[in-house]
């Protein structure tokens, strides 16, 4: 499908076009670039508001700066809309997220315009450093290196370790610090608290442009340039500001604020930014989804709103006849209030996610109970472990690639100490349209081999539920975790009793004596799929949720091992040290010698997609369970009807 440029974005293929057009161009190529983004996105689906309010910065950096050679490295991706279409991808931005498609986040292999492949927050500034520090070291000296990183992603660990290292440093090395007030969601913390007291001081803003004024001529002072500036910069800065100025107190010169949407006083910015020497950040003010107004009075709404009619702002949903199941992390989200208004000790730590997982319910219900602790995975971890320690039940709730982040913290702080803290994995599996950056892949291999750790998956919301019940009791004392996919159950009527799932024992669901399956989790719907187009050719396939990966049901393995000389496993997960591999380690240990054939992600990163594509192609949808297993029996098993 074909979408019309604007006339002058119609004449930009890469920034070296947008460099032959006059600054008094720049605000036309924006709005050009803004309206660009709402056709393809409106009819095509993805990431919305973010890129919007980057728009005249993106136009004003490719101006001023000479990328690819120049260095842009921009936090997350999803507002790097704008910069794949000026770098030679306007032609295929409509396959932008879709299967064999470009990707929705900058990434190395797809251009040289993307310097380093993001996806999870708050890396722009330790990759533009170790890129500044390179240059540096190969005599590079007039490279410039600016990452783009948001006020969100501000609150994370790495943020701030970067700034501390970059402080010391002394490379080229710009940070621009896009200050919205959001991230998914708004943003939360002192730190959001002290850029708002900076962007509102009139007595700052008063001023700040005489003192852009003196910071820009460096070359008017002479040899002595540097010392002076220094000393004015000091003086004036401190004098105006309150108390120091945070990121001056890390050796960063600090400029701004200054309006991140008036692209041509930006592109003069940047380009006495060039001339400054050492580490500096510039904080930019911008409006989420600026440019369409429906985006900006509801940001969380438009950040990634789905297909909409771009005139009448309706986000269109699909009709369907028959009740819908609810969507996984929903269930969660109105679960944990149900069973926190049973049992006090209950709490709700979510990082930056309260929208995505649906803890947002119970910090409207409860808020003295339910926490956003900002874009810090470590922290929510430790938080929750210390909650734990207080006798409390903290559900911890981080999409599954995210918890990776907290690795350490689930180890040391957690499991460790053998503390109760219940981790809910959302996202768990394939992703979707994210791709490999969201893919919660490794999550079944890298929770079983913690001691003290138990591992479960549900394989419908009735599940999530009983699981989520059976974490919370007194007697289970030992760290939980819950993983469960994107999108939605198999559940129309999904609010149904607490039950306890005992811990380690799984369920047959259907008896057979040809060959087993076990799955573990939500795919194992699909396998249910696959038994019935089985039978239908007279094969009589036995199912068992595994429910628990650890520990695990012996027992009913036991029993597997011993009846069924054919099993296959299947996982929405990583096959490498997955329930698959748990279930050949129990056979190898216990002698039991079935063929096992084991179905899951196999050993590479995949790509995007919808969850069901990538299935097929990992070869773990019905269809290729049903394909294995026609493969590992004899042929005279197969009796047509």
């Amino acid at each position: 499908m074909d979408f019309a440029a604007g006339e002058l974005l119609s004449k930009i293929k890469y920034p070296s076009d947008l460099r032959k057009l006059k600054k008094a161009q720049l605000t036309q190529v924006a709005d050009e670039l803004r309206q660009y983004i709402i056709d393809v996105v409106s009819q095509k689906g993805g990431h919305f508001g973010a890129s919007l309010g980057v728009i005249e910065m993106t136009v004003a950096l490719h101006y001023t700066f000479n990328t690819p050679d120049d260095q842009l490295v921009w936090d997350v991706g999803h507002q790097a809309y704008g910069h794949k279409i000026l770098t030679g991808r306007r032609d295929v931005f409509h396959t932008n997220r879709k299967y064999k498609g470009i990707s929705g986040f900058p990434k190395r292999s797809e251009s040289e315009y993307d310097t380093f492949g993001v996806g999870h927050s708050s890396t722009s500034i330790g990759g533009a450093l170790g890129m500044a520090v390179a240059s540096r070291y190969k005599g590079e000296t007039e490279r410039q290196h600016i990452a783009v990183i948001g006020d969100g992603a501000m609150t994370a660990g790495m943020a701030f370790e970067a700034l501390n290292h970059a402080g010391d440093e002394n490379s080229n090395l710009l940070v621009v610090l896009n200050d919205n007030c959001m991230s998914i969601d708004p943003n939360v913390g002192a730190l959001k608290s002290y850029l708002t007291d900076i962007t509102t001081s009139q007595t700052y803003n008063k001023v700040k442009d005489e003192v852009w004024h003196l910071l820009g001529k460096i070359s008017k002072f002479g040899p002595n340039a540097q010392s002076i500036v220094q000393k004015i910069e000091t003086g004036l800065k401190s004098a105006l500001l309150k108390q120091s100025n945070l990121f001056e107190s890390l050796n960063f010169r600090y400029f701004g604020p200054v309006d991140g949407h008036d692209v041509e006083h930006l592109a003069e910015i940047f380009e006495d930014l060039k001339q400054i020497p050492g580490p500096k950040i510039l904080h930019c003010v911008t409006v989420k989804g600026k440019g369409y107004e429906l985006a900006e009075k509801d940001q969380t709404k438009w950040h990634a709103p789905g297909l909409f009619n771009k005139d009448t702002g309706e986000i269109f949903k699909t009709i369907f006849e028959e009740p819908q199941a609810p969507k996984y992390q929903d269930v969660f989200g109105k679960t944990i209030i149900e069973l926190a208004e049973e049992n006090e000790k209950i709490m709700g730590v979510t990082p930056a996610m309260p929208s995505g997982c649906s803890l947002k319910y119970m910090m409207e219900a409860m808020p003295e109970r339910a926490f956003d602790v900002g874009i810090a995975e470590q922290h929510a971890v430790t938080f929750s472990a210390g909650l734990a320690t207080q006798g409390l039940k903290p559900f911890c709730n981080i999409y599954s690639s995210f918890m990776q982040r907290g690795y350490d913290q689930v180890v040391h702080d957690v499991a460790l100490q053998k503390l109760p803290v219940i981790f809910c994995l959302d996202r768990a599996g394939i992703a979707g349209a994210d791709g490999p950056t969201h893919h919660g892949a490794f999550d079944i291999a890298y929770f079983r081999c913690i001691p003290n750790m138990v591992v479960a998956a549900p394989m419908n919301e009735e599940e999530l539920r009983n699981l989520m019940y059976t974490a919370q009791l007194d007697s289970t004392d030992l760290p939980f975790s819950i993983r469960y996919p994107r999108g939605q159950g198999v559940m129309p009527e999904w609010r149904t009793p607490f039950k306890e799932a005992p811990i380690g024992k799984g369920r047959k669901l259907k008896e057979g004596e040809d060959i087993a399956f076990i799955t573990f989790g939500h795919i194992g719907n699909y396998a249910s799929k696959a038994i019935e187009n089985l039978a239908k050719k007279g094969i009589s396939a036995a199912h068992y949720d595994l429910r628990y990966v650890k520990p695990l049901d012996e027992e009913m393995l036991l029993e597997i091992g011993e009846k069924f000389s054919r099993v296959i496993t299947v996982e929405d997960g990583c096959i490498q040290g997955g329930m698959g591999s748990a279930i050949l380690e129990f056979f190898a240990d216990h002698n039991l010698k079935p063929e096992v054939r084991r179905l899951g992600i196999p050993d590479r990163f995949v790509e995007h997609g919808s969850q069901d594509e990538l299935y097929a192609e990992c070869f773990y949808d019905a269809d290729a369970m049903e394909t294995t297993a026609l493969a590992m029996l004899p042929k005279s098993a197969v009796k047509p009807n």
